[in-house]
C-alpha cells in the first residue's frame, strides 16, 4: 500500500458528500389509460302530459348538442395531438476514479473487472458479505475479476477495527494478507493475541509480525485509506468499486452479477 502522508485525525471538518451508487432500474414509462368517453343526457321529470312535438323537439335538440360537441372535438381527437410525448431518459451513471495499484490484491492483474472494496474487519455486514458472497462471486468469474482491499475502520462503533486493519497489513508484509484476511472476517474476535494466534497458524515470522504491529506501522496508511473513503463520500461499509461503479452494502451475488455482466458487455458509458 502506498504511503500516504495524511492527517491521521479524521475528525476535522470535511464537506458532506454523497456517493452515487450504480443503479440499474428498468425504465417502464406510464402506460397512457384511454378512457371510454360517454355522454349522458339528463332528462328531467316533465309533466306526463307533455305533447308529442314537445318530446321530438327535445329529442332533436339533444342530438344537435351532442353533434356539435363531436365536431368541436374533431380535431383534438388525432392520436398525435393530446398524447405527451414520452422521452426516454438514460440513467446518469457516475464512474469513480479510484487507485488500485499497490494495494493487497487478489486475481489476475490484466483481469477486466477490478473491484475495489473499502471495508472494515469488525463490520458484521463485511462479514457477512465475506462469507457468502465473496467466494462464489470469484467462482463465477475465473481469472476475470481482481479484487483490491482497502480499508475504512469505523472507528466510532468499532473500536478493534483499526488495529485489525494495521494487523492485516503486518502479515501482507510476509505475502499473508488474504489467509489473514480470511481468519479476521471468519473469527468470532479481535484482539491483540487473536492476532498473534493467526499469525503463528499461517507460519508467519511471529517476531517480524508482532514489532510490526507494536510499532503501528500502518497507523498512517490505513488511516489514509479512511480519509480518502470519507472524502469521497462513503459512509457505510462495506462499500464497492467495480471499474470505477459504486455498490453501496452486502448485496447478494445477484447485484454483482448484473452489474458485472453489463460491464463486461460494454452496457455502461465509460
Amino acid at each position: 500500500m502506498p504511503a500516504m502522508q495524511t492527517s491521521p485525525n479524521p475528525s476535522k471538518s470535511r464537506t458532506k458528500k454523497s456517493l452515487e451508487p450504480v443503479i440499474e432500474p428498468e425504465y417502464i414509462p406510464e402506460p397512457t389509460i384511454l378512457e371510454d368517453e360517454t355522454i349522458t343526457f339528463k332528462r328531467s321529470h316533465f309533466f306526463a302530459a307533455l305533447s308529442a312535438l314537445t318530446f321530438a323537439g327535445g329529442v332533436l335538440l339533444g342530438y344537435l348538442i351532442w353533434g356539435a360537441n363531436v365536431f368541436s372535438r374533431a380535431g383534438t381527437d388525432s392520436p398525435t395531438a393530446n398524447q405527451a410525448a414520452v422521452v426516454e431518459e438514460e440513467p446518469q451513471i457516475t464512474r469513480y476514479d479510484i487507485p488500485s495499484e499497490g494495494y493487497p490484491s487478489i486475481g489476475p492483474a490484466d483481469a477486466p473487472i477490478v473491484i475495489v472494496e473499502f471495508s472494515d474487519f469488525q463490520c458484521p455486514f463485511c462479514k457477512q458479505w465475506h462469507q457468502s458472497v465473496y467466494a462464489p462471486l470469484l467462482a463465477a468469474y475465473p481469472g476475470q475479476i481482481r479484487v483490491v482491499y482497502r480499508h475504512l475502520p469505523l472507528t466510532s462503533i468499532h473500536p478493534d477495527a483499526q488495529a485489525a486493519a494495521e494487523a492485516a497489513m503486518c502479515a501482507n508484509d510476509q505475502n499473508k494478507f488474504w489467509e489473514f484476511h480470511d481468519k479476521l472476517f471468519g473469527g468470532e474476535a479481535l484482539g491483540a493475541g487473536v492476532y498473534a494466534e493467526y499469525a503463528s497458524a499461517l507460519g508467519l515470522d511471529l517476531q517480524k509480525f508482532e514489532t510490526c504491529v507494536n510499532a503501528r506501522t500502518y497507523q498512517r496508511a490505513v488511516q489514509a485509506d479512511s480519509d480518502f473513503a470519507l472524502n469521497l463520500g462513503i459512509n457505510s461499509t462495506p462499500t464497492f468499486f467495480v471499474n470505477g461503479l459504486a455498490i453501496v452494502g452486502a448485496q447478494p451475488l445477484s447485484v454483482f452479477q448484473q452489474v458485472i455482466d453489463k460491464e463486461l458487455a460494454g452496457e455502461f458509458p465509460n
